[in-house]
């Protein structure tokens, strides 16, 4: 009995540490997990890289994130998951064939922009679900998505800029411009400027419905509009990245006190269309930036810059039946990236280096320590 009673907290410690490893084994890139991957069957490698280019959407590199997100999708219409995998599938193809580097296209960065695209002509389809011949310009878009990217990424490297979406919002404008809404066979709604009208905010705003839009505001990354999916997608940012969780919820926060102060209609509010512009300014200061007080005030100041910028983009494209979509946090995100200033260059974090952000803190600390410490030597 005595050996049995100095044994229990050993075993506990024990399970202690094993459980700590599981959950550090899965938060972040996931990097064990992408070396085992390596001399494993195509079809797994490939499904590796179908969910790493799933979380690559909200900045993200975590298999794990991926499946969260693609059951997230699921929930909220399985033909849209079907879309978005369709437009993945043909992006993620494309960079294979036009011989793109290999590491690139294993770490999903040539999937997400074909995903994106596809789950917004779904969204924009006026034809219903289950309308067959969308697959057509699905694939085509996805494929289209691949050519842009691998078309801007010489120039934008040249300032040490991702590709980001750029791929995407240009696509799905094109896109959207050419079908129109009275296209017999890709008819699509029109967006409508979010700019309220007299009739439209006369009722009294509903705090339940709006806290729960900031919720939803980073789903509608997603293009989810319930609560469900987007706490599921608000999970998989937390599995990779806590404080990115934070960033995006902060974001999504700050877009809507935007929104509130521009008076936009209360149904962009509670949807989360106000947010998401703001959830993913904010998220991108947070991936690209060390954390701290400094690159946080910047993260709050990028997602009003991309909320009010959305506004006034949606205000001018909607009176011509186009969204927005996320040009205001890619435009501002770009921006941001370009900023000049001791301060934050000390803070930014080279594109081809970045990672989760308590990694690149824990590096960035590594690096500031063997720098003291050589300084005093």
């Amino acid at each position: 009995m005595r050996i049995s009673e100095k044994n229990t907290p050993e075993q506990s410690e024990g399970l202690k540490q094993r459980v700590i490893s599981a959950l550090l084994y899965c938060s972040g890139e996931m990097q064990q997990l992408h070396s085992h991957m390596q001399d494993k069957p195509y079809p797994l490698q490939l499904a590796e890289w179908c969910l790493r280019g799933i979380s690559r959407v909200i900045l993200l590199n975590n298999p794990l994130s991926g499946a969260v997100i693609l059951a997230a999708l699921l929930l909220e219409s399985p033909w849209q998951a079907l879309l978005g995998m369709l437009g993945l599938l043909a992006s993620t193809f494309t960079a294979i064939i036009l011989g793109q580097d290999c590491e690139e296209v294993s770490s999903g960065l040539h999937g997400f922009n074909g995903m994106l695209v596809a789950l917004l002509m779904g969204v924009f389809s006026s034809a219903g679900d289950w309308y067959w011949w969308l697959l057509v310009p699905v694939c085509l878009g996805g494929a289209a998505t691949t050519f842009f990217s691998s078309s801007l990424a010489p120039i934008l490297d040249h300032w040490d800029l991702p590709v980001s979406v750029f791929p995407f919002n240009t696509v799905i404008v094109l896109y959207l411009a050419c079908t129109g809404t009275s296209n017999p066979y890709f008819p699509n709604y029109p967006a409508h400027p979010p700019g309220a009208s007299e009739s439209t905010n006369q009722t009294r705003l509903h705090v339940p419905q709006l806290l729960q839009g900031v919720v939803l505001g980073v789903g509608q990354i997603f293009a989810c509009e319930t609560l469900g999916p987007s706490l599921l997608i608000l999970g998989a940012v937390f599995i990779f990245s806590p404080i990115l969780a934070i960033n995006a919820l902060l974001g999504s926060v700050m877009s809507t006190m935007a929104g509130l102060s521009m008076s936009v209609q209360h149904g962009f509010l509670y949807s989360g269309l106000s947010g998401f512009n703001g959830a993913l300014g904010c998220m991108g200061v947070g991936a690209f930036f060390i954390f701290s007080w400094r690159t946080l005030l910047l993260s709050v100041a990028s997602a009003l810059l991309s909320a009010y910028t959305d506004i006034a983009l949606s205000n001018l494209l909607g009176a011509v039946g186009l969204p927005a979509s996320s040009w205001a946090a890619t435009l501002i995100g770009t921006l941001v990236l370009l900023l000049t200033g001791k301060n934050l260059k000390e803070h930014r974090i080279p594109t081809g280096k970045v990672t989760s952000p308590e990694m690149n803190l824990r590096s960035h600390k590594e690096w500031s320590a063997t720098n003291t410490t050589t300084a005093d030597v």
